[in-house]
């Protein structure tokens, strides 16, 4: 017992002995040999360890090379490059290996060709029309239609007179196949509501072209179709899209659906969308005898394929809410008889059009059957003279803009192409860009709850009526790059008014400086900034629109 407990004090003592790393500490002259067994043992560790880290870089290595090549081929189909990577690996050392997978597929990537941009040739129109108001409402057509650029077909109940000049004016004319088999039975409304909603089907069964989308419109529907073309241009053609836009009418949105497109503004069909219409659409129709109009018919299938309405305001139904909030409510019956619409509405659309919303506007429609947009002139001639701002700058058509005169204490709105409003005092941009009742419901117990959309009442104060000059000449400073438009004061009556301030009353013309900006409906929705001028000639406001300054802001 006792050698063993002195021979494990001496070995208790080596240990001690010895310093971190393993090497024995000298003291003195006491020396002793090292263990062969623990030299062996500590190479053995040291050979372990680096062949051990070895096979993990080259795991890592052949395992990134593998990942790589995977999702190479994943993302641009292509299979074969992984084994051509995997020789290269094979060939070279393992940093240069890491490279070459890293850079050499990256060079080979090619990315995918991006579709152009949709243009007018891509769209086709489809356009409801009756034989008995051809004569009258082709009118409409020829202010918007070009037949060189343009590919389009007018469905008719019937035959009509087709002279030379309207071949050279407007599209080709067609009569809708018979509809007779199709069951109709809602007493307030017209069997031909059928033939309408299968416009789409029908022109898609003439085999054009290269068609992206269809745009549905009625003969008396006037498009602004740059515009159109801008809003088309957000959406994948080759996706199924149902666009367009409700009813000003809220009871008129709530009876029929929030979710139908209203034809008489127009709304676009994606071709694929078309195809699929076209597959099931006369089905669809039977199952909907009771349905009022054509657009419901349309919402109906739309519904069955499971496409939802995709809103723009710019699509403009206007008119059809003052009519028809009486079929809505089933007070009075609004029939279509031998072709004529009969109609009982009055008032104007000035403070809807003098307070656009912010987004392109892209139709107008129902326009003969209320006051002309401009004042002495027929409908077509007010339409004609609103086409001429819009072939300068057709993205900023009838956009607002608010803006003040502090020295005169005046608030000012200006509707580019149309009108210009000077108001006494100051009116906050809230309440500017809220459209003023100027029209009325065509059922006279409705109030300002029946629209869609917030409205402010025209003020009773008399120092608060706005003088409106309205737009009479345009064209382009090609010097200075910039539109100038003139607009002349509407003279109607003005009570008189007590304030002490200046009178608007003294000008006789309004002239608006633009910048033409086709870019405008690519960045965000904002409204233009003016800007009040000096102006050298009396009775003459200068005011200057354009895209606001970093921290312009509309406020006095």
């Amino acid at each position: 017992m006792k050698d063993a407990k002195k021979d494990s004090e001496m070995v208790w003592d080596q240990i001690q002995m010895r310093s971190p790393s393993g090497n024995p500490l000298v003291l003195g002259h006491s020396t002793r040999p090292i263990p062969k067994l623990m030299v062996w043992l500590i190479l053995f560790v040291s050979v372990t360890y680096v062949v051990y880290t070895l096979k993990l870089l080259t795991a890592s290595v052949h395992h990134t090379s593998d990942d790589f090549s995977f999702t190479l081929s994943t993302r641009t189909g292509i299979t074969s490059p992984p084994s051509i990577l995997n020789q290269t690996a094979e060939t070279t050392s393992p940093l240069l290996r890491h490279r070459d997978v890293r850079e050499k597929p990256v060079v080979a990537v090619q990315m995918p060709n991006k579709p152009k941009p949709t243009e007018i040739h891509d769209i086709v129109f489809g356009i409801a029309a009756s034989s008995k108001l051809w004569q009258q409402r082709k009118e409409y057509i020829k202010i918007w239609y070009r037949p060189n650029k343009m590919r389009g077909v007018v469905w008719l109940d019937d035959r009509v007179k087709y002279s030379p000049e309207d071949k050279q004016t407007l599209p080709p004319v067609r009569v809708s196949s018979d509809t007779s088999n199709f069951a109709y039975t809602n007493r307030q409304g017209h069997r031909s509501a059928i033939r309408i909603s299968r416009i789409v089907t029908e022109t898609l069964r003439l085999k054009m072209d290269n068609v992206r989308w269809f745009v549905m419109g009625d003969d008396d529907t006037v498009f602004i179709t740059d515009n159109l073309i801008r809003i088309l241009r957000k959406y994948d053609h080759t996706q199924y899209y149902y666009i367009g836009s409700l009813s000003e009418s809220h009871i008129q949105n709530i009876f029929f659906s929030y979710g139908m497109a209203y034809g008489g503004g127009g709304f676009a069909i994606s071709y694929p969308l078309a195809k699929a219409l076209a597959k099931m659409q006369d089905r669809c129709i039977q199952r909907y005898p009771g349905l009022y109009g054509s657009d419901d018919r349309m919402q109906a299938c739309m519904a069955e394929l499971g496409v939802p309405l995709t809103k723009e305001l710019g699509f403009h139904q206007f008119v059809r809410f003052m009519l028809s909030f009486a079929q809505a409510l089933w007070y009075v019956a609004i029939r279509l008889k031998d072709g004529k619409d009969i109609y009982d509405v009055y008032g104007n659309l000035f403070g809807l059009l003098a307070a656009h919303p912010v987004t392109p506007l892209v139709s107008l429609h129902h326009l003969d059957v209320v006051e002309p947009i401009f004042p002495n002139v027929t409908r077509v001639e007010a339409l004609q003279r609103l086409m001429l701002p819009v072939k300068l700058d057709s993205a900023g058509i009838m956009q607002q803009s608010i803006c003040y005169d502090k020295s005169k204490s005046w608030t000012i709105s200006v509707s580019w192409g149309f009108a210009v409003q000077i108001f006494r005092g100051i009116f906050s941009p809230r309440e500017i860009e809220m459209p003023s009742r100027t029209f009325l419901n065509w059922y006279r117990r409705a109030d300002y709850t029946a629209y869609a959309f917030n409205t402010r009442p025209v003020s009773r104060n008399p120092c608060q009526k706005p003088f409106v000059f309205y737009m009479s000449k345009v064209g382009m400073d090609s010097e200075l790059n910039q539109t100038v438009s003139e607009y002349e004061r509407h003279h109607v009556p003005h009570p008189p008014c007590r304030w002490k301030m200046a009178n608007p009353g003294a000008l006789e013309m309004v002239i608006v400086n633009k910048k033409p900006d086709p870019r405008l409906w690519d960045r965000s929705p904002r409204r233009n900034c003016c800007r009040v001028m000096e102006s050298k000639e009396p009775g003459t406001m200068v005011v200057n629109v354009g895209v606001c300054k970093d921290g312009e802001v509309s406020e006095v």
